[in-house]
């Protein structure tokens, strides 16, 4: 085998085990999105905890719609790179996240009283459980996104 079609066959392995531009992406764009995320859900907890009783679950429902939409633009116009149908996206991409959202608000609220129980952490638990929820959606997210939010009609 020449060097030159040796060099071909590892590049192109490498192609296939590298993730692609797209995934990168859609990783570069969900790190802000998860920051964008947690910070509304923070600063919206912090803000209404004086107001309202078990704030952090108005604040998940408030952050969750503001951050769905964020992140529908940021998946729109940097990952999935669509056009158009800015209407018909937004409620397929909030379709993708509803399942998301219903788990995180059976959870949030257990694992708040977890944290609450099991450590000293009685204040701070709501803003930890709020941390860990977004954790269990990354991988599925990109799937739905590329599949039910953005997918392109074949030509």
């Amino acid at each position: 085998m020449s060097v030159s079609a040796e060099n071909s066959t590892q590049k192109s392995a490498f192609r296939r085990l590298a993730p692609s531009r797209q995934f990168i992406r859609y990783v570069l764009v969900g790190g802000w999105n998860t920051a964008f995320s947690y910070g509304s859900f923070a600063l919206l907890t912090a803000a209404l905890d004086k107001v309202i009783p078990y704030s952090y679950m108005v604040a998940s429902a408030i952050s969750s719609l503001l951050s769905i939409t964020v992140s529908f633009l940021g998946y729109k116009w940097f990952v999935f790179k669509t056009k158009g149908n800015y209407l018909s996206e937004w409620l397929r991409c909030l379709m993708v996240y509803s399942g998301s959202i219903a788990l995180g608000f059976v959870l949030l609220p257990v694992l708040v009283f977890l944290i609450r129980h099991y450590t000293v952490y009685q204040r701070q638990a709501p803003y930890i459980a709020g941390a860990l929820l977004p954790v269990m959606t990354v991988a599925v997210g990109f799937f739905g996104h590329k599949h039910i939010s953005f997918r392109q009609p074949r030509a």
